[in-house]
């Protein structure tokens, strides 16, 4: 497997080396001193990457940790359990959707499962799964919805974590929300609570357009009364399956959200945005209809098939839909491009509540299948302690816009502002 424009030979040492890969090589020390840009000088991808964490040299919360512990704080006492969406987080990470594309349905997405059952985080299964590639009640089934939900069950905890499960226009026909509702297997997750419904009404890898996945042409014949069918590569083995990406006025979104509150009360309710211009507008909208979280893609994520003009030229950065957002009305979940620590935290301190794993956990697994996303977490969730701690804060919580410095935003003056009040 290969992730092209994406850091995949970083993601795969994590997967293999854990949290040690948060340091330069420890055959380093002693030999180099180090600076910034130690890591190869790599520019940065985005205005999100580009940003800075500023620690403060005051430190009052820092000073109520001393006193509730009795002790200097060290980056070991920072908490990162979280509520994400309903759900008790042991970190504040979930696995994003893979969707329907061959790489997702495979079996290193059950493998992915499995480990982030073990991790204590959320998983979201993608949309189209059952349209494409079936339900699978045979508990001998490798592949396929049930099959990642049993994988995830075997090695979650009693407490933590959920397993969210996307409906898109296909799947609503499909009646795949009811399937898994009413299904026994879904049981464990209702009983705890921890079974949740996300309404996809788009992703950043190709905002406006619904799912697109390559099939072989057997597959495209059977669902083909589902999906539009292009025959782009008529010398080719397969074609171009395209989803619906539905249609969304704010009432319609409202109604939507109402619906799946009335049919599944004991489910909680999700909703994925695409980076579109009005995402805060769309994000204000879901929360009040009751959504317990508001999952927004931004233009640098997705796993799936996309035409490169949406790859390169579509949808808002993920920094500016923050910053249209502003301080969320609920749980906010972000994603595109998570893989580190600096990527995350900015990402919190700007008003997400967690963020989503995508490429980095299919390339984590692909590079180690029984361990490889545990490890790569592992290493993410060490850099969040140490960042968190830095900033003299000890949850992901208290994380706050002071936090963060964007190139060409000065902030001086809103510090002098804030340090004034607080001497009034």
């Amino acid at each position: 497997m290969r992730a092209g424009g994406f850091p995949e030979e970083q993601v795969r040492a994590r997967a293999l080396g854990g949290a040690a890969e948060a340091f330069p090589p420890v055959e380093s020390y002693g030999h180099e001193v180090f600076g910034q840009n130690a890591f190869a000088g790599a520019q940065p991808a985005d205005e999100l990457d580009a940003a800075r964490l500023v620690p403060p040299v005051f430190m009052p919360l820092r000073l109520e940790k001393l006193i509730d512990l009795g002790r200097e704080p060290l980056q070991s006492d920072v908490d990162l359990t979280t509520t994400i969406g309903g759900f008790t987080s042991a970190l504040p990470v979930f696995l994003s959707a893979f969707g329907s594309t061959r790489i997702g349905s495979s079996e290193v997405s059950v493998a992915a499962s499995r480990q982030a059952g073990a991790l204590g985080i959320p998983m979201v299964i993608g949309e189209n799964v059952v349209p494409v590639t079936g339900y699978h009640r045979d508990p001998g089934t490798t592949t396929g919805m049930l099959a990642r939900v049993r994988a995830y069950l075997d090695e979650a905890g009693p407490a933590h974590g959920g397993v969210v499960v996307q409906q898109s226009t296909e799947d609503a026909d499909a009646e795949v929300w009811n399937l898994v509702y009413s299904d026994p297997s879904a049981e464990p997750l209702l009983a705890s609570g921890r079974l949740g419904f996300e309404l996809k009404v788009g992703q950043g890898a190709k905002p406006g357009l619904g799912g697109l996945t390559v099939l072989d042409r057997a597959t495209a014949a059977r669902v083909s009364e589902q999906f539009a069918i292009d025959d782009l590569w008529s010398s080719g083995p397969g074609v171009l399956r395209s989803g619906s990406p539905g249609t969304f006025t704010d009432e319609i979104l409202r109604q939507q959200i109402r619906f799946m509150r009335n049919n599944f009360p004991r489910a909680r309710i999700w909703v994925k945005l695409h980076p579109g211009r009005d995402v805060a507008q769309a994000a204000a909208c879901a929360w009040e209809a009751g959504a317990d979280a508001v999952t927004v893609d931004g233009a640098e994520g997705g796993t799936g098939w996309a035409p490169r003009a949406f790859l390169d030229h579509v949808g808002l950065p993920l920094a500016e839909c923050l910053r249209r957002i502003g301080q969320p009305a609920g749980c906010l979940l972000t994603t595109g491009r998570m893989w580190e620590g600096g990527r995350a935290v900015k990402a919190l301190a700007s008003g997400a509540t967690a963020v989503g794993l995508g490429r980095a956990a299919l390339t984590a697994v692909d590079a180690d299948p029984d361990h490889g996303l545990r490890r790569l977490v592992e290493c993410l969730a060490y850099e969040l302690r140490l960042l968190i701690s830095a900033l003299g804060k000890y949850s992901p919580a208290a994380l706050g816009t002071e936090d963060v410095w964007f190139p060409g935003s000065s902030g001086a003056a809103d510090t002098a502002h804030r340090h004034r009040e607080s001497l009034t």
